[in-house]
């Protein structure tokens, strides 16, 4: 957190708990916990939000449960839990 008093929440990102500003995506979420990618190419190669947008469809996670969700449409909620593909057995 750069800002000591903005309002943050914390979520669970494949089993770790992390802290992001209120008002962050998944998406940025998930760089922040270090995810390297949200799917895997056909060759194997990790593969992460593009467009930002939803059109890309490439960050897609499963979120409190609901899978293949947008993470780069998706806001942090306090206690939410996100699973990868790679947790989840999904690409």
């Amino acid at each position: 957190m750069t800002n000591a008093d903005a309002a943050c929440v914390r979520l669970t990102i494949d089993g770790r708990s992390i802290a992001v500003e209120a008002g962050t995506t998944v998406a940025a979420a998930l760089v922040v916990a270090g995810v390297r990618g949200t799917r895997t190419s056909v060759s194997g190669q990790p593969r992460a939000a593009l467009c930002g947008m939803g059109v890309c469809q490439e960050c897609r996670v499963t979120i409190d449960g609901r899978m293949y969700a947008l993470a780069c449409q998706t806001l942090c909620r306090e206690g939410q839990v996100v699973c990868t593909p790679t947790t989840t057995g999904t690409r």
